[in-house]
């Protein structure tokens, strides 16, 4: 596995993952499975799309993944604590 890809969501980071890091991990992973650092020019568009896609599931993914027993971060708590009850 690529070393260089962590996991990205709490409590193994403490807030949610930007969309660099995000994005990051999908470039080494279709680094990894391509076998190139960087693909030739007339790879570029197909590995372009392959590290879109590959981000943009893992988004869906981290946005979906429910913690359980993790205790509520301060910002979500204090978040919570802001919005009117209805």
């Amino acid at each position: 596995m690529c070393r260089s890809i962590k996991t990205l969501r709490p409590p193994a980071i403490p807030d949610n993952a930007t969309e660099e890091e995000i994005r990051a991990a999908a470039l080494q992973y279709v680094r990894k499975i391509s076998g190139f650092r960087a693909p030739a020019a007339h790879n570029r568009e197909v590995f372009d799309r392959a590290v879109d896609a590959i981000a943009e599931a893992s988004a869906e993914l981290l946005a979906g993944i429910e913690v359980r027993g993790a205790k509520p971060r301060p910002t979500d708590q204090a978040a919570e604590e802001a919005t009117p009850a209805a």
